[in-house]
């Protein structure tokens, strides 16, 4: 037998009679059914055996699917040793679609695609060996703690380590234009490179001359930011990564950007072909004074990026529009347009409820809590990466006369549910930063030298969660109520703390920080003010039981690392950042993100099979009145549990809000009607924007017919 031939399988059947109750009750023993068939009838069948572990790696270093570097920096006696550990570990999936996921994606292969090379424990090997380059003692720790499913590298990570013939390590980068030919040309040469080697890719056009803008001083001449989209747009659907899949990009426009109405009107269903964008995500930068504007239903006025970076000598990004938006304008050499800025946000909110985007970036938001020197200017695909650039100068023959620093996406996992059963949860948190920080180390995308500039000065990682409302659930505490938050607030704190104490030994062990770490509030000790003077005791007898041996950080300890980063430094930029992390939530068997789940029994659409069921997680009697759907809930709750771990998050979140067509009676004080409104969208951002929330991903809305539009998965992460 082989994998291109299995007839006669069962597992697809049990798994699909979980959605059928009998006499009223949910057959979850179905998905254990199946979840026994599929590997008897698919993986043990088809799994290439060696009579030891040594013959084993070396047969799959001569066949050319394993490197030989990492494996030649432990004794063969240390490797056997960790195969024994992860056995005695004894692991098993627990559920149809984890193991479903894991062996259809991310198990390694014959060539032939015939049979597997690669069991779970053999992945978490390898990714054990490769991301503690010869480290013994942390090899054993990460071992440990991807067994126990604490710790889960990003998709490309995890996919990718230790493999000859691998992608890259990252799969999600940023990329800024400035308002010139040589600058997009570059910047449409990153997006080929990228997409080719399975990024997704984030983009600003801000910095770009609107339509009717002079060019060399005739009027009227510069088409504006529409024909870069396309362009962008073309470049990802022609680099595919060798046809599996698209590529995939994001565009950011600032709000007050003159080009923004057409902008919003390139993703609408009845936009003129030649200017609609069907694959392209869409995201807006908004600064506080929008929100000001739109709420006293004011005229805004939008400003030539031209004409700004003339009169400030620096890109359209790069000012801030909130401070100097009477400076513009009254300014009578700055271009300027009128609009209503109400208007403008009904447009946006209309934008959302039929396609699920613009992505929002609360741009101010983002830099008033930033502890790093410079400025964010726009976000990643996924809309969790929040870090500052500097624009470079590309010349005429595409060579960079100022190097600048664009992004790459380190990212990494913890399981919530997991990490608190943790015997040392500081312990764990240290390891998973040492193997975010082999990441970027390791990372060299060398074909765009601005990304490889940024990632070797600043050494970013983003350490994020998933699977918290599998964890209210199985405690029993519902989502957004008084116990979740405060648990959120001490759990995000803890990863805070000891990311903080790991990147402060590193830059202690390699006497390195990242770059201008002397100008940043780590630096002068200010970030750690708020911490220094708070109280993270639990209130509620329900969350201190439940950080029972989990050691929390007092004042003191607060002020001995602030003292200490003081003197030694951080090694890291950024350390935190909470992706979608779609597809590895379902290896973990735990909620994606921070979001509530959707359904008890989610339906998932395969390729070629047909639907494929997955019952929430620790799904029970006693669990199921703490699974709420996400779109029966107030997202004020939503946007709570975001806003407080938001708080101890250096970067973003990917924050999804979930709707309806028709609104339940009674979940909004404001609704005179059942339908959903643009002011139900307005009202729900400025109420996230006064909470502190960074970023807004999409909006999922539930329609009479019971289809989604919008999606929470993020293209870049997904195989």
């Amino acid at each position: 037998m082989s994998l291109k031939s299995i007839k006669d399988v069962t597992y697809f059947k049990l798994n699909n009679e979980i959605n059928r109750p009998v006499n009223g009750q949910i057959p979850l023993h179905k998905d254990k059914e199946a979840l026994e068939a599929f590997f008897a009838e698919n993986v043990r069948p088809n799994t290439k055996t060696f009579d030891s572990i040594e013959d084993k790696i070396n047969y799959l270093i001569e066949e050319d699917y394993l490197e030989a570097e990492f494996i030649a920096k432990y004794s063969m006696t240390f490797i056997e040793s960790l195969y024994t550990f992860l056995a005695e570990q004894n692991f098993r999936f627990q559920s149809f679609m984890a193991a479903y996921k894991f062996y259809g994606q991310y198990a390694l292969k014959t060539n032939d695609g015939e049979s597997y090379l690669e069991t779970y424990e053999d992945r978490v090997a390898f990714n054990a060996l490769y991301f503690a380059d010869g480290d013994e003692e942390l090899a054993l720790t990460l071992a440990d703690e991807m067994i126990h499913q604490r710790y889960q590298p990003a998709t490309p990570s995890f996919l990718n380590a230790g493999r000859k013939r691998r992608g890259e390590l990252v799969s999600c980068f940023l990329i800024q234009l400035t308002d010139d030919m040589n600058s997009i040309g570059r910047g449409i040469n990153s997006a080929l490179q990228l997409s080719r080697i399975g990024g997704g890719v984030g983009i600003t056009l801000s910095n770009l001359r609107e339509a009717g803008a002079p060019i060399k001083g005739y009027a009227g001449a510069a088409s504006g930011v529409m024909p870069v989209m396309k362009l962008f747009e073309d470049s990802f659907s022609y680099s595919n990564q060798l046809g599996q899949r698209q590529g995939a990009g994001v565009v950011y426009l600032n709000v007050f950007h003159p080009d923004i109405i057409s902008f919003l009107s390139a993703k609408k269903e009845n936009a003129d072909e030649k200017m609609r964008v069907k694959t392209l995500s869409l995201g807006v930068i908004v600064p506080d004074k929008f929100y000001e504007l739109a709420r006293k239903n004011e005229v805004m006025y939008l400003f030539s990026p031209y004409s700004v970076e003339k009169e400030y000598g620096v890109p359209f990004s790069y000012v801030d529009i909130t401070k100097e938006y009477d400076n513009l304008v009254n300014n009578p050499r700055i271009t300027k347009t009128k609009i209503n800025a109400r208007e403008l946000e009904d447009e946006i909110s209309k934008l959302q409820q039929e396609s699920g985007y613009p992505y929002i970036i609360n741009i101010d938001t983002a830099n008033r809590a930033n502890p790093v020197a410079g400025k964010i200017i726009m976000s990643n695909l996924c809309s969790e990466i929040l870090q500052v650039q500097e624009p470079s100068l590309v010349n005429d023959i595409q060579e960079f006369e100022v190097m600048g620093t664009d992004i790459s996406c380190n990212l990494g996992s913890t399981n919530i549910v997991n990490l608190m059963e943790s015997p040392d949860f500081g312990r764990s948190v240290r390891a998973m930063t040492r193997a975010l920080t082999f990441v970027t180390d390791a990372s060299d995308i060398d074909v765009v030298p601005s990304i490889q500039h940024g990632n070797k000065i600043n050494h970013t990682i983003g350490l994020g969660a998933m699977g918290l409302h599998t964890y209210f659930a199985k405690n029993q505490m519902e989502y957004g109520s008084p116990e979740s938050i405060e648990f959120t607030d001490i759990y995000f704190m803890l990863l805070n703390y000891w990311t903080l104490m790991e990147s402060h030994q590193i830059a202690k062990e390699k006497q390195m920080t990242f770059h201008n770490f002397e100008q940043s509030s780590y630096a002068d000790g200010s970030y750690f003010t708020d911490y220094i003077n708070a109280d993270y005791t639990p209130t509620f007898e329900k969350v201190a039981k439940l950080f029972e041996g989990v050691t929390i950080p007092s004042k003191e300890d607060w002020a001995a690392l602030a003292a200490n980063v003081k003197v030694d430094g951080l090694y890291h930029q950024n350390r935190l950042a909470v992706a979608p992390n779609g597809s590895i939530s379902y290896i973990n068997d735990t909620s994606a993100s921070l979001h509530p789940i959707t359904r008890l029994i989610e339906e998932r659409q395969e390729k070629k099979i047909g639907k494929i069921y997955y019952p929430a997680a620790y799904l029970s009697n006693e669990t199921i009145n703490y699974y709420k759907s996400a779109y029966d809930m107030d997202m004020r709750k939503v946007i709570d549990v975001y806003a407080t771990a938001q708080k101890h998050i250096d970067q973003g979140m990917s924050m999804t809000l979930f709707m309806r067509s028709e609104i339940p009676e009674g979940l909004y004080e404001w609704k005179t009607t059942s339908k959903q409104t643009t002011r139900d969208l307005n009202i729900l951002r400025h109420y996230a924007f006064n909470k502190g929330i960074k970023s807004i991903y999409y909006i999922r809305t539930f329609t009479d017919d019971a289809e989604e539009i919008g999606s929470n998965q993020c293209e870049s992460c997904v195989i």
